[in-house]
C-alpha cells in the first residue's frame, strides 16, 4: 500500500471514476495522463503520469481512502 493521500477525480455515475490531480509531497500534482486503470475487489486503481513522474493511485472504497505510489 502507498502513502495515504487526497484526490480531486471525476465522478459520473460512481465517485471516483477518473483521478485528475492528487496532494504528493505537500504539493497539488495535476495529471497528464491516465495510463491505466482497473479494478479489485473494494478498489479501484490508476497509473498516472505527472508532468515528470509516474505513480499508482488507488481508491479504497469501503475506507473511503485514497493512496499514492511513486513508480519513478
Amino acid at each position: 500500500m502507498g502513502i495515504m493521500a487526497k484526490a480531486n477525480c471525476h465522478s459520473g455515475y460512481i465517485y471516483a471514476q477518473r483521478p485528475f490531480s492528487f496532494f504528493w509531497d505537500d504539493q497539488i500534482c495535476d495529471m497528464e495522463s491516465v495510463e491505466s486503470a482497473w479494478l479489485e475487489p473494494g478498489e479501484r486503481h490508476f497509473r498516472v503520469h505527472t508532468h515528470d513522474n509516474l505513480f499508482e493511485l488507488c481508491y479504497y472504497v469501503l475506507q473511503d481512502e485514497w493512496s499514492v505510489t511513486d513508480l519513478t
